[in-house]
């Protein structure tokens, strides 16, 4: 993750949470404490990175990863270890939490999916269904369940969906007009829904064309219409009940958005030395 990003992201979420401050914490005497993260379900840690540098932005407390993100757990391990004042502590909870705990669960469905589908020579990819403000984390996520991402944001890429043929007039028009706007290393992705829209996107010189809401008897067909030099990626529909039905069907991405429209959190808690938990 970009660090700078990262920082000015969690100082947005810590002025959102603690307002005009953490009236609960200012309670508390100033001593020195030490608590852990436990995973309490199984699944992959993502987002080490972020208890270090929201403490670094409230004061005085370390924070120790225990294990590495992309780290497959088991429910009960204890993940990292905090030391630090208790104010400050205490106040970086919550951000920390919700932060590594939908990290991790991106994660971990990331590399469910990759699991199940059983084929290393498709790629499993996200989508742009992220939250809004939480790209830069749910991305990252992906990447750490073993995923790829797809486009960062609209300037990562060119990709025609059907809105854009409608409005371009065809198929052979919208990649027209995008190879005028495209530079050499900017590759031009197309949505078909057809198989005279597949033959237009490979006659038109598409660099990805992507396969929407096909089955994959029907990609298997379509990508025999599809040169070697060409991409292809199939998206719409699939999920976790029926992605292991696309294995061999010889595309090159899987693009999945319920990784990141879906989010079921890993289940994390913190717990201070001393804490009765149930």
């Amino acid at each position: 993750m970009n660090p700078v990003l990262l920082r000015q992201k969690l100082s947005e979420f810590l002025t959102e949470d603690l307002g005009f401050g953490d009236l609960s914490a200012q309670c508390l005497p100033t001593t020195t404490v030490s608590g852990q993260l436990v995973a309490k379900s199984a699944g992959v840690v993502a987002g080490q990175a972020i208890p270090p540098v929201i403490y670094s932005l409230l004061g005085d407390a370390d924070y120790q990863p225990l294990v590495a993100d992309g780290t497959a757990v088991t429910a009960g391990t204890a993940i990292g270890r905090v030391t630090g004042e208790s104010r400050t502590i205490l106040a970086g909870e919550r951000v920390s939490l919700n932060l590594m705990q939908r990290l991790s669960g991106i994660a971990t469905a990331t590399a469910q999916a990759i699991a199940t589908l059983g084929d290393d020579t498709i790629q499993i990819v996200d989508t742009r269904k992220t939250m809004p403000g939480l790209r830069l984390f749910d991305k990252y996520a992906v990447t750490v369940g073993g995923g790829q991402n797809h486009r960062l944001g609209l300037d990562h890429g060119i990709m025609l969906k059907d809105n854009h043929i409608a409005a371009a007039g065809g198929v052979a028009q919208a990649i027209t007009q995008a190879k005028r706007l495209a530079g050499p290393m900017m590759r031009i992705e197309i949505e078909t829904e057809t198989q005279a829209q597949v033959r237009a996107a490979v006659a038109a010189g598409a660099d990805v064309i992507m396969f929407d809401n096909q089955t994959p008897a029907t990609i298997r067909h379509w990508q025999q219409l599809v040169p070697a030099h060409i991409l292809t990626e199939a998206s719409g529909g699939i999920t976790l009940a029926n992605l292991a039905s696309y294995a061999g069907c010889g595309v090159t991405f899987i693009s999945l958005g319920y990784l990141t429209n879906a989010v079921a959190p890993l289940d994390i808690s913190f717990v201070l030395e001393g804490a009765v938990k149930a």
